[in-house]
């Protein structure tokens, strides 16, 4: 299987995946927990249907030490138990945010309330800037068909 385009051979490509990595940045660096940040890039993946960074992001969270049993149970979340509140909170920010063409008033201020209980202005700046962020990176993979099941942890630096 063969990409439509080589992102990381295309000069625009190339040039665009420089400034939206720049952009994650401030994520990584913010005080959004590291967990979190996976399995909200993990589930949005999944709903995506981006193979690419589905594969990516369960890796490099087993990579990080993440528990194979909650990175298994992300599409299922809702009937698991290994989710802490905040957690649950934020993937269900990821799903509302991500399925925004499914719901005809976006994401619900209950959404909303519940993960602002559980994270501060910053970490909530963080967590949509995540989910805009991944939910692109997602775009672009599918728009290319860009072939999953090789990636190595930390192989993007």
């Amino acid at each position: 299987m063969e990409a439509r385009l080589n992102l990381f051979g295309n000069a625009v490509a190339t040039k665009f995946g420089r400034y939206i990595n720049s952009a994650g940045k401030a994520i990584t660096d913010s005080t959004l927990p590291h967990a979190t940040q996976e399995l909200v890039k993990l589930r949005a993946s999944q709903i995506n249907g981006c193979g690419f960074c589905t594969d990516m992001h369960f890796k490099d969270a087993s990579h990080a030490g993440e528990d194979p049993v909650r990175l298994n149970l992300v599409a299922a979340w809702r009937e698991a138990k290994v989710f802490t509140d905040a957690e649950r909170a934020a993937l269900e920010l990821t799903e509302q945010g991500t399925r925004i063409a499914d719901a005809a008033g976006g994401v619900t201020d209950e959404a909303w309330a519940e993960a602002a209980k559980h994270y501060d202005e910053d970490q909530l700046a963080a967590l949509v800037s995540l989910i805009a962020l991944i939910n692109a990176y997602n775009r672009l993979n599918v728009l290319v068909q860009q072939p999953a099941g090789d990636y190595q942890p930390g192989q993007f630096g």
